[in-house]
Formats: structure tokens, C-alpha cells, sequence
């Protein structure tokens, strides 16, 4: 099970909103650092995805020492970089599936030119929305880590679509609070965010949730079809990780506003 991205591709997101498929089915139908060690690609070296490793390197420097004080041993990630297609360990995808995390090899997946798209599509400029993207993703990775993606396995297996929906937004907006803990490190830690950086993700966020997404694309808004969560609620999970940096106050599926 590939677990969704930070923002939905803008074919991906066509075909949910104007078919209702699940873009994670994609992934199987559609056919196709720290440290530099721990980023691979098949795209051609850009400056979008110099800027990507930096990024990685940044998220692996924090979650080291944020899982070190839980006394855990943070496993980084993989970012593999691509154009077009690629095949993962939770099948091919295309371009169109947008950022992912495939917790079966356990990879960030981005084809960078995404990147034009939440400039020139989602309206969501900044190299800090990129970096946002990225974080999020990399918060999947957390999850996975911790045992949250297996218990999400599990009950994918067990609950309603309409009730596995719920969960899905819950650990998106989880995905989130990690991005704001990042940040929140990024700024205490390494002093290199600028005026205005909180600000370009908390607009990516405001462009991406479920209820903007779904109005923009098919006119009207489902909440039984939400995945992700709404503008506001992204925001608000984002802004709560970037304002305390504590991993323990992340909790969505203890919120039962969430239900």
C-alpha cells in the first residue's frame, strides 16, 4: 500500500474527482541525507532535486535526534527522483500519482517536475512548499517507523471505505504535524528558514486540502470521500507541529473532532 502524498498530482487528482477511483490504485494499474547515499534517481541532476536532497539531508539530521530522545533508532528514508515512471515495492506509478511513500521498500517517490505543478497548478509557490511536500512525505516514513502504517494495513482490511476514509485523513493530517515538527526544528535547530517560509507551506497546505480540491474539481464537496483532510484542518496539524516540536502532542486519531 503506497501511502498518499503531500499534495495529489494533477492527473491523479482528475481521476479521483471526476471518477472517484482511489489515485493509490494507480500505483498498481497504471504500467510504465542525510546523506547522498540515501537519495537515487532515474531523472536528470536539476536544480529541483539538488534542492530535494537538502531537504532529506535536513529531515534526517531531525528525526536522528528526535527519535534518539525517544530512545529509538531513526532508519532513514530513501528519496528516488524520476520522470515519467517508476517501479516501486507497491507497484508502478506514473508521474501523475504525485509525491508518495511506499512503506514496502520503504522510499520518498517524487518526479520533481511536480514542483512546477503546485507553482503553476496549486498556486502553492516557495521553495519552503517544496520543502513541505517533502517533510510530509518523510512524515509517512515516521509513521511507518513507529507502527502506524501496519495498524492502518490492518484496518483497511477490516473497516468500510467510508470508515477507512476517516483513518486516512487522520494519518495524513499525522503526516502533517511531522512536517510542522521538522520545521520547528529547522528553525531552532538550524536557523535557515526566511520570513515567509511558514507562511509558503501553510499556503501549500490551504491549497491541497480535500474540501478546496474537490470544489475546484468536481463543484461540490464530499466529506465521506475525504482522504486527506480539509484546508483548514491541514493547516491547523501543520501549525500545531511547527509551534510545540513535541512528537507526543501529534496524535490525530486520539481527536475525536476527527470523527
Amino acid at each position: 500500500m503506497a501511502v498518499g502524498g503531500g499534495v495529489l498530482g494533477l492527473i491523479a487528482a482528475a481521476i479521483y474527482f471526476f471518477t472517484g477511483v482511489d489515485p493509490s490504485q494507480v500505483l498498481n494499474q497504471v504500467q510504465g541525507g542525510g546523506q547522498q547515499a540515501n537519495t537515487e534517481s532515474t531523472a536528470p541532476d536539476s536544480k529541483q532535486e539538488k534542492f530535494a536532497r537538502v531537504v532529506l539531508a535536513d529531515t534526517e539530521d531531525i528525526w536522528t535526534k528526535l527519535f534518539s530522545d525517544m530512545g529509538k533508532t531513526y532508519e532513514p528514508t530513501v528519496l528516488h527522483s524520476f520522470t515519467e515512471g517508476v517501479s516501486t515495492g507497491c507497484g508502478e506509478a506514473q508521474s501523475a500519482s504525485g509525491p508518495f511513500y511506499c512503506p514496502s521498500d520503504q522510499k520518498v517517490y517524487i518526479d520533481v517536475s511536480f514542483f512546477d505543478e503546485l507553482t503553476n497548478k496549486f498556486g502553492a509557490a516557495g521553495d519552503f512548499a517544496q520543502a513541505y511536500v517533502i517533510a510530509h512525505e518523510v512524515g509517512h516514513h515516521v509513521q511507518d517507523l513507529l507502527g502506524v502504517t501496519a495498524k492502518m494495513e490492518q484496518a483497511r482490511q477490516q473497516l468500510s471505505e467510508t470508515e477507512y476514509n476517516k483513518l486516512s485523513v487522520k494519518l495524513e493530517l499525522q503526516a502533517d504535524f511531522y512536517a510542522g515538527v521538522w520545521a520547528h526544528y529547522e528553525k531552532n535547530m538550524k536557523n535557515v528558514l526566511d520570513e515567509g517560509d511558514i507562511d509558503e507551506a501553510l499556503n501549500a497546505a490551504n491549497q491541497i486540502g480535500d474540501d478546496r480540491l474537490q470544489q475546484e474539481y468536481q463543484g461540490r464537496v464530499t466529506p465521506d470521500s475525504f482522504t486527506h483532510g480539509t484546508s483548514e484542518q491541514r493547516k491547523y496539524w501543520f501549525r500545531k507541529g511547527f509551534e510545540t516540536g513535541d512528537v507526543s502532542q501529534g496524535n490525530t486519531f486520539a481527536d475525536t473532532d476527527l470523527d
